[in-house]
């Protein structure tokens, strides 16, 4: 149909890139101070601001100093890759440090550096609509109806895009669909996409911004849209997918930039995940959660939880069978539904 898609350019905060790796600069009295380069994808930066003070406060975070540097999830992994100064990062796809892995930034086992997989944060794919639900959507089913314009980062340069569409392709299949149904449903999501922003956070703002009928984003990102005041509303559909987010640390980074990710495991830590809409990863750590649907719980067990280990296989075959830059299943059908841009 020629749509034109609006696509948001995302802005990296990136403060001092001339900063080496190891980010040693002089403090104030001749002393030296530690400055940890933070690169991550878009949406933890509320999180971060709070986790970085607490972290602040602690034997190994005195004197140490944030430079961040916020975007797309795999704009981000490639600008690191390509050279970017990192000590610590946090991306949405397991496949986003892999790169980095394979560039020899990262070491191999960053997994079994942390005792939870190198995951610091869960989530879950859930579908934000406009105050209300004038369209009376409920899930997935109701995104591919005619007149339904959904937006949703596109899975070129974001990691949520990524999760969203493989959210949206498997809620067919663990209802009983074949591959053949659930490609076409993509199809259609595809062709009802109004918006494809380079990251969550631009696909929320260009939907509180009036386009679109319904958002296709985190939970957490709902969440915290609503403690800022949007005027929506969300669901979590009845089949959804789990939402891992990785950190690691480079080779090169100072020991501060270790202990800064070990301190994202601890209760403080969490708690601040928390606050800001993450499933928190560790035991124990619970709490009303303003914005939530119910505050008081704020995070209910959907009726199906897809994983990304137990449903596609993990990310390297879920990258190579869905986004393959020639071969991919989404790729194809972005191009033939002219929304690869």
């Amino acid at each position: 149909m020629g749509k034109k898609l609006t696509t948001a350019v995302a802005v990296s905060l990136v403060g001092a890139l001339g900063l080496s790796a190891c980010g040693a600069s002089e403090a104030a009295g001749g002393d030296k101070a530690t400055t940890i380069n933070l690169v991550a994808y878009s949406t933890p930066q509320t999180a971060f601001t709070s986790i970085e003070k607490a972290f602040q406060k602690t034997p190994a975070g005195k004197g140490v100093d944030f430079s961040e540097s916020y975007g797309p999830s795999g704009d981000q992994s490639r600008a690191v890759a390509g050279g970017q100064p990192a000590d610590f990062v946090n991306f949405s796809l397991e496949s986003d440090v892999t790169r980095l892995v394979d560039t020899k930034l990262v070491d191999a086992d960053w997994k079994a550096q942390t005792g939870h997989d190198g995951i610091v944060a869960d989530s879950v794919v859930v579908l934000v609509v406009r105050k209300g639900n004038p369209k009376h959507i409920t899930g997935w089913d109701d995104l591919v109806k005619p007149g339904v314009g959904i937006v949703t980062p596109n899975p070129a340069s974001s990691g949520g895009a990524r999760w969203n569409t493989l959210a949206a392709y498997g809620h067919v299949i663990a209802d009983g669909g074949t591959e053949d149904e659930a490609k076409a449903y993509l199809t259609k999501y595809f062709k009802n996409a109004v918006s494809l922003p380079g990251s969550a956070r631009d696909a929320l703002t260009s939907f509180t911004s009036g386009n679109g009928d319904v958002l296709v984003s985190y939970e957490n990102e709902a969440i915290l849209a609503r403690q800022k005041g949007a005027d929506i509303d969300y669901i979590v559909p009845d089949q959804t997918l789990l939402i891992e987010t990785p950190a690691a640390v480079t080779v090169d980074a100072p020991k501060a930039a270790a202990d800064f990710r070990d301190f994202l495991f601890t209760k403080p830590a969490q708690a601040d995940f928390l606050a800001s809409g993450y499933r928190p990863v560790i035991d124990g750590v619970t709490g009303e959660v303003q914005g939530a649907n119910d505050p008081a719980n704020p995070f209910p067990a959907p009726k199906q939880l897809l994983t990304i280990a137990k449903d596609f296989g993990g990310w390297d075959a879920a990258g190579k069978k869905f986004f393959d830059e020639e071969n991919g299943i989404v790729t194809k059908i972005q191009v033939a539904t002219g929304t690869s841009e």
